[in-house]
C-alpha cells in the first residue's frame, strides 16, 4: 500500500453507537493511516440522543447525514451507512475505511471492504460483538475504564484503558494462543522471532491492537505477558523465543 501521506480514509460513523468524546482519538489514530477526505456521521438527528455528537460536528468538519427512525425497532442509520460505503468503494479513491460502531450489524459490511483490499480500522466500546471487531483489518476499544478529565472543549482527551496485568493476560486463553502462534509462525532457525514478523503475523489473522489491553507497544505487552524471553539485538531490533520451548545447547 502507499505511503501514508499519499493514502485516502473514509470515515462512517454511526452515531446511534458510538461516544462523541473520543473523537480526538479516532481522528488521531487516522492521521497515521492517511487523508481523511470522507467524514460523515449517521443519525436522526431530530432527536435529542445525538446532541453530544451536534456540538462537534463543525469543528471537526463532520458531515451530518439525516435518517429519520422510520419504522419502530428498525434502524435505517445502519442501511444509509453500508450504501454510502460501497458508493465510496466503486466511485471513490479510498484506501482506509474506518467505521465508528460498537453494533455488529455492519460485520458484513467491514468483510466487504477487506475481500475487495481494502483496511478496515474499527472503533468501539468493549460490548462491540466479537464478529464486528473480527471482520475489522485492526479494532480499538474506545472505552475508558475510569472517567479522565475533560478539557476545555468537553472532550476527553485519550481513552485510558487499564493495563492488564501478567495474571489476567495470561488467564486469556485467546490471546495467549494467538501470541503463541505468531511467534511460531515468525521463527527462523536459531529458535528466536523477530518483532516485527511476530507484529506482521497478528496483523494477518487478527483485529489486535496492544493498546486494547494498555500496552502502546506491541513489545510492552510481550514484555508484560511474561511467557517469552526477550532479546535486544544490535541494529536488528528485538527478538522473542517462548519460554516453554526447550533451549539449544
Amino acid at each position: 500500500m502507499a505511503a501514508s501521506a499519499d493514502r485516502f480514509v473514509a470515515l462512517f460513523i454511526d452515531a446511534d453507537n458510538a461516544p462523541a468524546s473520543h473523537i480526538d482519538v479516532i481522528l488521531n489514530e487516522l492521521a497515521g493511516f492517511g487523508t481523511v477526505s470522507i467524514r460523515r456521521a449517521y443519525g436522526n438527528w431530530k432527536g435529542e440522543r445525538l446532541t453530544s455528537w451536534e456540538r462537534i460536528l463543525h469543528e471537526y468538519a463532520i458531515q451530518p447525514i439525516q435518517q429519520f427512525d422510520l419504522t419502530k425497532g428498525k434502524n435505517a442509520t445502519d442501511m444509509a451507512l453500508a450504501i454510502d460505503a460501497m458508493d465510496a468503494l466503486y466511485s471513490r479513491r479510498v484506501d482506509v475505511f474506518a467505521l465508528v460502531s460498537s453494533d455488529s450489524d455492519f460485520t458484513p459490511l467491514a468483510t466487504r471492504l477487506q475481500a475487495d483490499g481494502k483496511l478496515v480500522v474499527g472503533f468501539g466500546e468493549r460490548k462491540t460483538p466479537a464478529p464486528f471487531v473480527n471482520a475489522c483489518s485492526k479494532f480499538l476499544y474506545l472505552d475508558c475504564e475510569e472517567a479522565a478529565p475533560q478539557g476545555e472543549n468537553g472532550h476527553l482527551p485519550s481513552a485510558s484503558v487499564k493495563k492488564w496485568s501478567a495474571k489476567e493476560l495470561k488467564g486469556d486463553t485467546k490471546l495467549v494462543t494467538l501470541l503463541r502462534n505468531a511467534v511460531q509462525a515468525a521463527e527462523g532457525d536459531d529458535g528466536w522471532s523477530p518483532l516485527g514478523r511476530v507484529g506482521s503475523q497478528i496483523a494477518n489473522q487478527a483485529s489486535f491492537d496492544s493498546r486494547n489491553y494498555g500496552y502502546k507497544k506491541l513489545v510492552d505487552l510481550f514484555r508484560a505477558a511474561d511467557l517469552f524471553d526477550l532479546e535486544s539485538r544490535e541494529d536488528k531490533g528485538v527478538f522473542l523465543r517462548d519460554r516453554r520451548k526447550p533451549r539449544n545447547t
